[in-house]
């Protein structure tokens, strides 16, 4: 196999030819890098958490996919990954995880210790994750710790502590990645019940629509909290109006459990990421040049 190709199967091991997961886990950690700095973060920091990002999110794909790598060609979404079909190899696609991690970890060593340690956390949970889909129930909500790792991280990297703020938005921010990954999890719901794995799409049965919109409703509701910690002003609350609205587009998405329209609903979550985070940045403008 010629490098170009070989290289190819890395970028779809890695999923970087699909860069939703990169934006879902990057928009609450510059949530918090701008919430820590109030509006004016370090642009270095920045830099790093960004980066970091896309290593930390391409090496968990390369490791969600070795762990599943036995289910991967039964499920109709997943069966043409380079691993399912046997074109990257388990020893190759360790060797790509660890070598991403280890990058990762050399952009962390710039910032302080106690980003330094989060960040093992952080690793710890991105490693293991894909395991929890054999015996969690509801997998989504470990999936969410993970994928809110980076807002301590940001508050540490900026501020060196971790103010009763940041917990209230990474709980904030495990409820939105359990409703986004619900959507996900119905689109795969059907060939999952086969072949035994476990997630909140099969756990909330019946209820799987009205869990994914109280999650959603919830996270919002915690977001109303962390705005008045914060003492942020309107256009962070029409933000969160904003983000209200498409929410509710979400709903006429997936009331029909119909798989392609479960997925558009996960993608559009991008959204609802962005429009948080520039309303956050609007905020602070307005108010620095006010």
């Amino acid at each position: 196999m010629i490098i170009s190709e070989r290289l190819e199967h890395y970028e779809k091991l890695m999923r970087l030819d699909k860069p939703i997961g990169i934006l879902l886990l990057l928009w609450p950690t510059l949530w918090g890098l701008w919430l820590a700095a109030d509006g004016m973060p370090n642009l270095a920091i920045v830099w790093v958490f960004v980066l970091g990002t896309v290593l930390m999110r391409s090496a968990g794909c390369v490791i969600n996919d070795y762990a599943d790598r036995n289910f991967d060609p039964h499920v109709e979404r997943t069966k043409d990954r380079p691993l399912a079909t046997g074109v990257v190899s388990t020893k190759e696609a360790l060797l790509l995880a660890a070598g991403l991690s280890f990058c990762a970890f050399l952009l962390i060593l710039s910032l302080n210790r106690l980003t330094i340690v989060l960040s093992v956390c952080a690793l710890f949970l991105a490693a293991s994750y894909p395991f929890t889909k054999r015996f969690f129930v509801i997998p989504q909500a470990y999936l969410g710790i993970a994928f809110s790792f980076g807002i301590p991280m940001a508050f540490a990297a900026q501020t060196n502590e971790l103010p009763i703020v940041v917990w209230l938005l990474m709980t904030a921010n495990l409820f939105w990645v359990v409703a986004y990954d619900t959507e996900y999890a119905m689109v795969d719901k059907a060939d999952d019940l086969k072949i035994g794995i476990k997630t909140s799409a099969i756990s909330f049965g019946r209820l799987d629509v009205a869990g994914t919109m109280l999650c959603h409703i919830i996270f919002l509701g915690i977001m109303i909290s962390v705005g008045q910690i914060q003492k942020l002003g309107v256009i962070y609350y029409v933000g969160l109006g904003a983000a209200l609205g498409l929410i509710m587009y979400q709903y006429h998405l997936i009331h029909d459990r119909m798989p392609e329209r479960c997925f558009k609903a996960f993608l559009h979550n991008n959204w609802v990421g962005a429009t948080v985070f520039i309303c956050i940045v609007l905020d602070y403008l307005i108010e620095t040049t006010f």
